[in-house]
């Protein structure tokens, strides 16, 4: 871009290649998180080199995650988080992880309910910094495991169909 202004974000046109090309990155991210949460026993997964900052920030910040046996972990309020107030308060956490998370304020998609698979009614946009501080805790406190058994459960019956397709295929050869 050669001019003199300075970009605004503000005035910016919506591209719909850029934005095909965000969407993509993000549905490959959802895809490999869940392909993590099959493999890998969520507590023991780690997903930054900050996992330990960015769940005690997390937490203190958002002592009402905490509540009720954490169901605003298990289930996203997105309407809290996205009004006003809850948009301040997570747009000043997001801009403390600036220079420290890369991409912090990239978009990503997470899955409002924690005991549930990635799809079109349990998925939401948040920045990655968000994704983060939401996974970490949803691991940290067992949240992920129901999603961790099914994504293991889903595997098996993928291979299953794999295995069913490939002897009708050597069947119909014979």
């Amino acid at each position: 871009m050669a001019t003199s202004k300075s970009f605004d974000p503000n005035q910016a046109q919506n591209l719909i290649e850029i934005e095909k090309q965000f969407a993509v990155k993000a549905v490959e991210q959802a895809q490999t998180y869940w392909n993590l949460l099959e493999k890998v026993q969520p507590k023991e997964l780690k997903l930054t080199k900050l996992d330990d900052e960015i769940f005690e920030e997390t937490m203190k910040t958002f002592p009402e995650l905490a509540e009720d046996n954490y169901a605003k972990l298990t289930k996203l309020d997105e309407e809290g988080m996205k009004n006003p107030e809850g948009k301040e308060r997570w747009r000043l956490f997001i801009e403390s992880y600036k220079k420290k998370v890369k991409d912090y304020n990239f978009g990503s998609l997470i899955r409002t309910d924690a005991r549930q698979e990635y799809g079109e009614t349990n998925t939401i946009f948040v920045t990655r910094i968000q994704f983060y501080a939401i996974e970490i805790a949803r691991n940290r406190l067992g949240l992920n495991d129901a999603a961790h058994e099914l994504a293991k459960a889903e595997a098996v019956k993928e291979a299953e169909k794999k295995e069913k397709e490939a002897a009708a295929a050597a069947k119909k050869k014979k």
